[in-house]
C-alpha cells in the first residue's frame, strides 16, 4: 500500500469521523429539543379551555336513537343485515388476496376502483402494497357506515341528516392520511430530513397552542406575511363616523365623475369587511369605486362582554339606519343603494321591512351577496341548529357576554374539515411546514365575537324558527316580515355555497314584496365566489329571467356566463344610480374625517363615540 493510500484512508476514517460525531450532536440537539417542546406542549395543553359537552357534538340521544332504530329493523329484516354483513366481509377479504398475492408476486398494487380521492394523491396509496391495502380498507369502512346509516328507516330527515353528517366527520378523523404511521408523505418527508421535519412539526403544534391558550387551532396562514393597512385593504379613504358599534369609511374617488346615488356597503359582522379588499387585483370595493361610484363600507367593531345586551334592534338602529343617514347627510341626497353580504344581508331585509313601516324610502335598492332570509331549509349548517347545540350556545353566550370567535370558526372549519382542519394539520405537524403567505387564509384566521342577546337572537328567532319568513320577526318595534322588501332586488347565491346554500337564497327572493327582482348564481362558495374579479375569468355565473316554480327549475333554464357576475351586477346598478356628478372626496362638514382607512375597528382600536 502507497503513503498516498495510507492518507486517502486515513482521510476516509476522520471524515466518518467527523460525519458520525456531527449526527451524535444533531441527535443530543433534537433530543433535548423534543424534550423542551414536551414539557411546553403539557403545560400548553393544560391552559385549553373547557369546552361544555353540549358545543362538543350532538346529543347522545341522536346516536342511541340511531342504533336502537338500526338493530330493531335488522331484528326484523335479518336478511338485510346479512347482505350488509356478506358484502363488507367479502371486499374486505378480497383486497386483503389480493394485497397478499402482489406481495409474494413482488409487483404493483392493484389498480383502485371509484373515483379519485386527492386525500391519497401520492403514488405509493396505489403501487405500495401496504399503503394500498390501508387505503382501500378505510374506503371499504366508510362505505359501509354510509350504507348502514342510509338504510335506517326509522328515523326523521332531520335526523338522518344530522346522523349522516357527524358519522362522516368521525369518518374523515379516521383516515390513514391523519396518521403518521400510515401516512407516506409524512414517511417520506421525516426520511429525507433525518427526522427534522417531524421536530418542525411538534415546535407547530406547540407554537399553535400556546398561541390559542392551549385551544386546537391549526395556524392557516403566515401571521407575518400580512398587516391590515398595509398589503391588505389598501383602497384609500377615510373613515367618516364613528359610533359604539361600526365604524363608517369612504372611499376616496378613483373617477373624475361619480353616480349620485352613493352606494353603503354592510359586511357581515361574523367576519371583518377586508375580504372584499384583500388586495387591488381581487377588491371588490377597489372594483366599484372605479366603475364610478361613491362607496362607503362599514367596519363593525368586535365585541366584547361589555356588549352582552346589544341585540339585533341595536344593529338595525344604531348600525344600518345610522350609516344609512351618515351617508345621505354627507352626499346631500335623499335615497342609497343598499348592499348586504350574508347574516349583514339577512338584516338589511329586516331593515328594509322597518323603513318601509315608517315610510321611510331611503334605499333605492339593494343588493345581497350570498343571503338567507328564508330559512325553511338551513343547509348544510343547519347541522349545528338543533336544540342540542343551541342550548348549549346560549348557555354559554350567557355567561361569557359573547359567542367567542372560537366557536364560530370551528363550526365553519368542520363544515369544509379536510381543507380547513386535516389538511393544514398534516402539512404543519406532520411534515414540518411552515403555514403558507396566503391573504384569504388569513382572514379566515381573523374572527370575531358576537354579542350574547344578538347571537341568540338570530339563532333561534330566524335561523331556528325562520319568522321573518313567516310569523314576523320583532325588531325595532316592528315585526318585520319578508313580504315587505319591496325595493328592487338583485341577489347572488353561490353553487357550492356551504354556510348560505343557494337554493335556500333563491327561495327568500322569491318571497319578497319587489317587483324588480334579479338572481344571479355564482359559481364556486361563500367567498371564492363572491371574491371574483373579471380578471380572472373564473367560475362563470347563471342567469335565467323567466319565472321559475323551484330553484331546481330555475337552474335546468338558467344560461350559462363565462367569468364573473360584477360586470352583470354593474350593468344592474347603474340606471339606478343616478347622474355623474362631480367625484365627492371623503367627508363633509359635520363628517369630518377620522383617520385613514382601514380605520381601528377592524384591528381591534376602541375609541369613544365621535
Amino acid at each position: 500500500m502507497t503513503t498516498d493510500d495510507q492518507d486517502r484512508g486515513a482521510d476516509r476514517e476522520a471524515g466518518g469521523d467527523a460525519q458520525a460525531t456531527a449526527a451524535k450532536a444533531r441527535l443530543e440537539a433534537n433530543l433535548a429539543r423534543i424534550e423542551e417542546l414536551t414539557q411546553r406542549l403539557v403545560s400548553a395543553m393544560g391552559q385549553g379551555r373547557k369546552v361544555p359537552p353540549a358545543l362538543q357534538g350532538p346529543s347522545h340521544d341522536l346516536y342511541l336513537k340511531a342504533a336502537g332504530t338500526y338493530w330493531s329493523e335488522m331484528m326484523r329484516d335479518p336478511a338485510k343485515l346479512m347482505e350488509h354483513q356478506l358484502g363488507y366481509w367479502g371486499e374486505t377479504f378480497k383486497h386483503y388476496v389480493e394485497t397478499q398475492q402482489k406481495v409474494m408476486q413482488g409487483a404493483q398494487a392493484p389498480a383502485s376502483e371509484g373515483p379519485k380521492d386527492r386525500r391519497f394523491a401520492n403514488p405509493m396509496w396505489e403501487t405500495n402494497p401496504w399503503f394500498a391495502y390501508i387505503k382501500q380498507q378505510y374506503l371499504t369502512n366508510a362505505e359501509a357506515v354510509r350504507r348502514a346509516i342510509s338504510s335506517i328507516e326509522g328515523l326523521e330527515p332531520r335526523e338522518k341528516k344530522r346522523l349522516d353528517y357527524f358519522a362522516g366527520q368521525i369518518v374523515d378523523m379516521f383516515s390513514p392520511t391523519n396518521f403518521l404511521a400510515t401516512n407516506p408523505d409524512a414517511l417520506q418527508k421525516a426520511l429525507e430530513t433525518e427526522g427534522q421535519s417531524l421536530i418542525d412539526g411538534m415546535e407547530n403544534l406547540v407554537r399553535d397552542l400556546e398561541a390559542n391558550e392551549g385551544d386546537f387551532v391549526v395556524t392557516l396562514a403566515d401571521a407575518d406575511a400580512f398587516r391590515v393597512g398595509e398589503n391588505l385593504a389598501t383602497t384609500p379613504g377615510e373613515v367618516v363616523f364613528r359610533n359604539h358599534l361600526f365604524e363608517l369609511i369612504q372611499y376616496a374617488p378613483a373617477t373624475e365623475e361619480v353616480h349620485e346615488t352613493p352606494i353603503v356597503l354592510f359586511p357581515p359582522w361574523i367576519n371583518k369587511f377586508y375580504i372584499l379588499d384583500l388586495k387591488p387585483q381581487n377588491s371588490l370595493i377597489r372594483h366599484v369605486v372605479e366603475q364610478g361610484h361613491t362607496l362607503f363600507v362599514v367596519s363593525w367593531i368586535n365585541p366584547d362582554p361589555s356588549y352582552a345586551e346589544i341585540g339585533m334592534t341595536d344593529y338595525v338602529e344604531d348600525g344600518y339606519i345610522r350609516a344609512i343617514e351618515t351617508v345621505k347627510e354627507i352626499c346631500k341626497v335623499k335615497q342609497v343603494n343598499a348592499v348586504g353580504y350574508c347574516i349583514a344581508g339577512t338584516t338589511l331585509a329586516m331593515t328594509l321591512s322597518v323603513l318601509k313601516s315608517r315610510k321611510d324610502k331611503s334605499v333605492k335598492s339593494a343588493t345581497f351577496f350570498t343571503t338567507l332570509t328564508d330559512f325553511s331549509d338551513q343547509g348544510e349548517v343547519g347541522v349545528f341548529l338543533d336544540d342540542d347545540f343551541i342550548d348549549g350556545i346560549e348557555a354559554e353566550t350567557r355567561a361569557a357576554g359573547v359567542l367567542d370567535k372560537f366557536y364560530m370558526s370551528r363550526t365553519f372549519s368542520f363544515l369544509r374539515a379536510r381543507d380547513l382542519i386535516y389538511q393544514p394539520a398534516i402539512r404543519s405537524y406532520m411534515m414540518g411546514e411552515a403555514p403558507p403567505a396566503f391573504d384569504l387564509l388569513y382572514w379566515n384566521g381573523d374572527g370575531t365575537n358576537l354579542p350574547a342577546r344578538m347571537a341568540i337572537e338570530y339563532l333561534c328567532g330566524l335561523c331556528q324558527e325562520d319568522r321573518f319568513a313567516t310569523t314576523g320577526f320583532t325588531v325595532a318595534g316592528h315585526e318585520a316580515k319578508i313580504g315587505e322588501v319591496t325595493v328592487p332586488v338583485f341577489a347572488v347565491g353561490c353553487e357550492s355555497d356551504h354556510i348560505a346554500a343557494w337554493d335556500s337564497s333563491w327561495r327568500g327572493v322569491q318571497k319578497m314584496g319587489s317587483k324588480d327582482k334579479t338572481f344571479v348564481l355564482s359559481g364556486s362558495g361563500h367567498i371564492a365566489g363572491i371574491v371574483n374579479p373579471p380578471a380572472k375569468k373564473k367560475y362563470g355565473y347563471w342567469t335565467n329571467a323567466a319565472a321559475a316554480d323551484s330553484p331546481e327549475d330555475w337552474r335546468a333554464g338558467a344560461q350559462k356566463h363565462e367569468g364573473s357576475w360584477w360586470p352583470a351586477w354593474m350593468a344592474w346598478l347603474k340606471p339606478r344610480a343616478g347622474e355623474m356628478v362631480p367625484a365627492r372626496e371623503p367627508g363633509s362638514k359635520t363628517h369630518p374625517a377620522l383617520g385613514p382607512a382601514p380605520g381601528r375597528y377592524v384591528t381591534g382600536g376602541r375609541l369613544a363615540a365621535e
